[in-house]
Parts: structure tokens; sequence; C-alpha cells
């Protein structure tokens, strides 16, 4: 299972939120570009980014500085947050970004998503973001009537062949993950299930592994240093 460290910008910080709540912010820092530098050295091998004001904007913001932090690591990047077109995602893609993550297009624009999966494969990821069991859109602030499971197998059905499952209740809380949601997907889809929200100890990670998700995202663990990454990354690959 990989460990995958999370930079969420906002305003060109790294901050974390609390249960999806923008009001709920903490700033862990200025410098985005420092931060990827330090989740290199202490041994990841991918990123996962996140633009909040493109989730909320409906339109990539940050692609200056998510450009910055791909020519400054070695490491594939992951980025989602108001990708809502084929544009954005060959942008994303041109500057050097491995995997493009939709998220509130792939509920509202199916054919998007069967149009990319289709020209960019392996590139796109769908993310399933749930509360309360509920798909929710528009940076989290907008609960759709349909189950991640729902989403999950409708998606796969466009193409999707990987997915990112984010329970919003437990994210940015350190209290541990969702595993029978996580349970669940990973029985209902043949494709790999990547897992983010609430993980905040290596228990919780040895947990995950045992769910038979693919990869596990941590942000405010490691950011409180209540995770250090260079334990997580070794007990994911013992």
């Amino acid at each position: 299972m990989e460990v995958i460290p999370a930079i969420d910008l906002r305003g060109g910080r790294c901050v974390r939120l609390y249960q999806g709540d923008y009001a709920r912010e903490t700033v862990f820092s200025s410098d985005p570009v420092a931060v990827a530098r330090r989740w290199e050295e202490m041994g990841a091998s991918r990123l996962h980014m996140v633009d909040l004001d493109g989730a909320a904007l409906g339109e990539v913001q940050h692609y200056q500085v998510i450009q910055h932090i791909v020519q400054a690591v070695g490491l594939a990047v992951q980025v989602g947050g108001g990708v809502r077109s084929l544009e954005s995602i060959e942008e994303l893609v041109g500057i050097g970004v491995g995997r493009v993550v939709l998220g509130t297009a792939a509920v509202e624009n199916p054919e998007l998503v069967q149009r990319a999966c289709s020209r960019f494969g392996e590139a796109i990821v769908v993310a399933v973001d749930a509360r309360d069991g509920y798909v929710a859109t528009r940076g989290w602030l907008k609960k759709e009537g349909l189950t991640a499971a729902q989403v999950v197998e409708q998606m796969g059905s466009l193409g999707a062949r990987r997915f990112l499952y984010t329970d919003i209740g437990r994210d940015g809380t350190l209290a541990g993950p969702n595993l029978e949601a996580l349970k669940e997907l990973v029985n209902v889809t043949p494709y790999p299930i990547i897992a983010s929200g609430g993980v905040a100890s290596l228990a919780d990670l040895e947990r995950l592994r045992e769910t038979g998700v693919e990869a596990a995202i941590v942000g405010r663990a490691l950011y409180t240093g209540a995770l250090d990454l260079r334990q997580a990354v070794q007990v994911s690959r013992s």
C-alpha cells in the first residue's frame, strides 16, 4: 500500500480544513514547494494536491504553484480541485501532473469522464467524496442524492479505472478512516481504491491495508507530527 502525503492549496498556502469546512482552516506553511520537498526527503513516492480555491470556484486556481512543485521534486503528482473540463486536464498533464482527479465534474458531467478516460486513460482518477454515506460536490458544499457505491459503479461503466474515496466527516479530524465504507467500495469494484480522511496513526494505516485499498492519503497527521512519514512509508511497504 502506498502512503501519499497531501498538500491542500488555498490562497497560495499549504492548509488543512476540518471536515471540509472552509471556515475551519489551519495554515501549516506559506511555502508549498518547501513542504513538497520535505515529503520527498522523508520517502514519499507521490504527492496528492488539492486546489481548494479551485474546488469552490469551479476552475483550477493554482496552476503556477502546482507547476513549481512538479518542477521542484522528482515525485509522481496527482491533482484535484476545480478540474471540470478537458482543457484543464490537458493543462495539468502538460505541466507534468501524472494523475488528474475529477470530483464534481464526474457527478455533474458524466460525459466528461467518459471522454477524459478515453483520452487520458490511467491518468484519470474519479474522486468519490461522501458525507453520511452520500456523495458531496462543489468543494463538499453540495450534497448529492447518490451513494458512493452508486457513483463508483456508474463511473466504472464510463471508463474510470481508479477511485479516490474521502469520508468528509473524517477528513482533518484524526478520528480514523471509515473502514466499513472502504471495504464496501473495494468489494463493489475491481479497480484500485485510494483512501483519504481520518488517518492518525500507524495502526490506522495497517487497518487500511487490510481492507485492500491501493493507497492512503495522509494530511493533518503529518503536519501535526502525530504520524511520521518515514515510519508510515516503512510500515506500508512491510
